[in-house]
């Protein structure tokens, strides 16, 4: 017995179904794309042009906080909460230094020393996501194996309240992450910790403690002695 054909057909959904479509014909239809009266979307732009563009503080502050709330679940303590701020930023650290590389390109050079890779991480890694430099780098002299990066004024504690209880916290360990995934990025692994060092003129002052493994060490006097 035939059965007469749904109401709901017509002609032109008929045709689709008897004759192959592109794989991409529909795109357009079944996303959310807005296109612009070029008909470019968001991913015809190059990366590059946005590689001075800046974020809005109020939009960074909002996600920030967000992701220090998200963060502050099922910890037990300051030093709890100030490691998975460090895995956060750690692996914002591991995609930032692969966006650097990209956009460098050919000129990109490889530090294979201790004060070059110091010096790219206080100046160029710094500016690239503070639109500014660290305010200093130091050797601490008592450690061959530590140095020091601070920040007079770290953004990511600007605008974060700390409870009393909390007093310690230093939301600088989301950079202090960033920094030792650049490190090891670069062959040059080591531990790096955010501490509060106010002085008179910056009370928020951050310093980042930075110390390197043994093997870091060995190789900078193999290259010295060479």
């Amino acid at each position: 017995m035939n059965r007469d054909p749904s109401p709901f057909r017509t002609a032109s959904t008929a045709s689709t179904a008897t004759s192959p479509t592109p794989k991409y014909a529909n795109l357009t239809a079944s996303t959310n794309l807005r296109y612009s009266l070029t008909r470019k979307s968001i991913y015809d732009r190059h990366l590059n042009r946005t590689k001075t563009s800046e974020l809005s503080k109020s939009a960074f502050a909002f996600l920030f906080g967000e992701m220090v709330q998200y963060a502050q679940k099922k910890v037990y303590g300051v030093q709890d909460l100030e490691k998975k701020l460090n895995l956060h930023g750690y692996a914002v650290g591991q995609r930032f230094l692969e966006l650097l590389l990209w956009r460098d390109g050919r000129t990109a050079k490889r530090e294979t020393r201790i004060l070059g890779i110091l010096q790219f991480i206080s100046h160029q890694l710094y500016r690239a996501i503070f639109q500014k430099q660290a305010d200093t780098l130091e050797k601490v002299r008592e450690n061959e194996d530590e140095y020091m990066i601070s920040d007079n004024d770290p953004v990511v504690n600007t605008y974060i309240s700390v409870p009393k209880e909390m007093s310690q916290l230093n939301c600088g360990a989301f950079i202090a992450g960033i920094i030792e995934a650049v490190l090891d990025g670069h062959c040059f692994p080591a531990k790096v910790t955010a501490h509060t060092a106010p002085n008179e003129l910056w009370p928020g002052r951050t310093v980042f403690l930075i110390k390197f493994e043994p093997e870091v060490l060995e190789r900078e006097a193999l290259r010295v002695g060479s």
